[in-house]
C-alpha cells in the first residue's frame, strides 16, 4: 500500500535557521497568526481554528455565531484578544481569540474587503478593496484601503494613483511596528502582467517607495515584531497573481536592505502558505504552511 501524503505542514522557522514541525494533517489549512499565547490562528473549511505549537490536541475550532466562512486573510489584535477576519461575504468582522459571537465592521455594499493588517495601537485595519464585484485577488481595481475597527474612517492609500496609471493592483496590506507604514505587494512597476513587488507608502498616502527588485515576483511582507527583520513570498518569473501549488521561496531579510537575502527556504508552497503575519511576538520566529506534492 502506497501511503497518503500529507496535505499540509504546518511549520515554525527561526532566525538561528531552526525549523520545528508543528503539524501534519490532510486536512487543507491556511495562512497562520501568532497569538500572544503562543498558539497559532488558522483556516481551514470556511472557519478558524486553534494550534498548540507542540501540535498536542490538534487543531480546535473556534466557535463564532453570526460568522460567516471566511478566507485565508485573518489578523491578530495587538493586545491580543481579538481576531479579525475577512468572510466569504466579502466584509470584515471581529471575534475573540477564544469564540464568541462575532462583529461585523464593513458596510460598503458592492465592495471585497481583504484584510491583512492592525495598526500597532489596534485602532485601524488594512485591507485590500475591490469594488468591481470580480471578488479575484489581484484585480487592477485591487487597491489598500484603511478603516477604523469600529468602521469609521474608511479611506483610500493608493486608488488615487490609477489616474496618473500608476496604480497597483495592491495586496497584502500590513502596518510597520512603529505604525508609520504600511507595507504591500503591487505592480506599480511591472513590465509584465503579474510581476509583483513590495512597496510601503506612508497611512496618510504619501511617500511611496518601491523596496524590492528581482526577476522573482515577490508577495506578502511581513515585518518582525521588533522591525529589525522581515519574511516575504517568492515565485517564479512570470508567475501571475499567488496562485498555490508551485514551487515557491520564503525569503528573510535584515532591514533595512530588502533584496540582500540573509535566509531561504524552499518547497512547494503558495496560495495559504504565509498570506499574513505570523511572526513570534518576539520576532525570532514565524509559522508557515507547505503543501507536499
Amino acid at each position: 500500500m502506497t501511503e497518503k501524503n500529507p496535505r499540509c505542514r504546518v511549520w515554525v522557522s527561526g532566525l538561528d535557521g531552526a525549523q520545528d514541525l508543528v503539524l501534519e494533517t490532510e486536512r487543507h489549512v491556511e495562512a497562520p497568526n501568532w497569538a500572544v499565547d503562543d498558539t497559532l490562528v488558522l483556516n481551514a473549511e470556511g472557519r478558524l481554528w486553534r494550534l498548540r505549537l507542540d501540535g498536542a490536541g490538534g487543531l480546535t475550532p473556534i466557535e463564532a455565531p453570526g460568522l460567516p466562512p471566511v478566507n485565508n486573510d485573518h489578523a491578530l489584535a495587538p493586545d491580543g484578544p481579538t481576531i479579525y477576519a475577512s468572510a466569504e461575504d466579502g466584509h470584515l468582522y471581529a471575534l475573540h481569540r477564544l469564540g464568541g459571537p462575532a462583529r461585523r465592521i464593513t458596510a460598503t455594499p458592492g465592495r471585497r474587503h481583504y484584510l491583512h493588517g492592525v495598526s500597532p495601537d489596534g485602532t485601524t485595519l488594512a485591507y485590500i478593496a475591490i469594488d468591481d464585484g470580480s471578488g479575484a485577488v489581484p484585480s487592477a481595481a485591487a487597491h489598500v484601503r484603511l478603516i477604523g475597527v469600529d468602521g469609521t474612517d474608511d479611506r483610500g492609500l493608493t486608488e488615487d494613483r490609477a489616474a496618473t496609471g500608476t496604480a497597483g493592483p495592491d495586496d497584502g496590506a500590513e502596518f510597520s511596528p512603529d505604525g508609520a507604514w504600511v507595507y504591500f505587494s503591487t505592480e506599480t512597476w511591472a513590465e509584465a502582467p503579474g510581476h509583483a513587488q513590495l512597496a510601503r507608502i506612508r497611512p496618510d498616502g504619501t511617500g511611496l517607495e518601491r523596496l524590492t527588485h528581482g526577476e522573482r515576483v515577490h508577495w506578502f511582507p511581513h515585518l518582525s515584531p521588533t522591525g529589525t527583520h522581515a519574511v516575504y513570498l517568492t515565485y517564479p518569473p512570470g508567475t501571475t497573481g499567488h496562485p498555490a501549488d508551485l514551487p515557491v521561496e520564503l525569503v528573510v531579510v535584515e532591514l533595512p536592505d530588502w533584496d540582500t537575502v540573509t535566509d531561504l527556504i524552499a518547497f512547494r508552497g503558495g496560495q495559504g502558505t504565509i498570506n499574513v503575519p505570523s511572526w513570534s511576538p518576539d520576532g525570532t520566529r514565524f509559522a508557515w504552511v507547505e503543501y507536499p506534492a
